[in-house]
């Protein structure tokens, strides 16, 4: 299992050489990546202060020499393929191959999309999802591209030069557990990134082995039906972990025997303040199985 630290971009993380700080200790402590978040506006009643993740991931790539980076998760039906193809390229250039690009549908959608005259219907935005996932995909391979989707039109172009990464930068899918919809997504890509949600507020709670097998399982059988199970895959779990590494081994080990590949550290009751991170992150990731 690698270890990541998987961080808002708002509050004091809006600030990009927080960012940049965050990931050049999580580097020396060990850790194995940073993910941002994608937000606009996130609930926009609460009028945070918000950054462009590119320029977060900048700042980190520059930072740092080891870790990957990314984000978790990009909402790719607001995003135009051509401008997000390049971003996503020049950053992985940038590292030497180092970048993930997490997608999913995004929210809260009224907020993030209608705020802005967007489409805010669920299954018009995962159509154009899936449609842009296609066209990211023709972009980066470098070979000339004409795709003709219902929301997304590439006409006769070649996008160069290509990111490190062959065949792509990997593509993880995000999305709530149980819906199917989402993880039937991630099974066509390189990695899912599920989140799970409990009571009346729907606020994110910690996994546990029964719920990673299910999703494991689930993806596995997929991912066989399209004649893919033995590609490589990542399964990401987030969640916060105590810094004792003892007790920090009982939390994700019974995760990476159910088929989870990555911890995404994430202290979910304190998402706007640096510290509390950078203390979990100095000491250091969960043991190593």
């Amino acid at each position: 299992m690698r270890f990541a630290v998987d961080v808002p971009n708002f509050g004091d993380f809006a600030d990009p050489r927080v960012v940049a700080d965050l990931a050049r200790r999580a580097e020396q402590a060990g850790w194995d990546g940073l993910f941002v978040w994608d937000h606009v506006t996130h609930r926009k009643v609460l009028r945070r202060a918000i950054a462009d993740p590119w320029v977060l991931l900048t700042a980190a790539a520059l930072a740092t020499e080891r870790i990957r980076l990314g984000t978790m998760i990009t909402p790719l039906a607001r995003r135009r393929v051509s401008k997000l193809a390049r971003e996503v390229t020049t950053l992985d250039r940038l590292t030497g191959g180092r970048m993930i690009l997490g997608v999913g549908l995004g929210a809260p959608i009224p907020d993030e999309f209608g705020s802005f005259g967007e489409p805010t219907d669920s299954r018009q935005l995962a159509a154009r999802l899936d449609e842009s996932l296609q066209a990211l995909n023709l972009l980066w391979s470098g070979e000339p591209v004409t795709f003709r989707g219902q929301h997304v039109v590439v006409e006769d172009v070649a996008f160069l030069p290509t990111p490190v990464q062959r065949p792509r930068v990997p593509v993880w899918v995000g999305g709530e557990w149980p819906a199917k919809p989402p993880m039937r997504r991630a099974a066509r890509w390189d990695g899912a990134a599920p989140i799970l949600l409990s009571g009346q507020g729907r606020k994110p709670r910690q996994p546990d082995a029964a719920t990673v097998g299910e999703i494991a399982a689930f993806l596995r059988g997929r991912r066989a039906a399209a004649g893919i199970r033995y590609e490589p895959f990542d399964l990401v779990m987030s969640g916060t972990s105590p810094a004792d590494p003892a007790a920090a081994a009982d939390l994700v080990g019974p995760l990476e025997q159910a088929g989870a590949t990555w911890w995404a550290e994430c202290i979910w009751d304190d998402l706007e303040r640096a510290e509390p991170m950078v203390r979990r992150v100095e000491q250091g990731p969960p043991p190593r199985s």
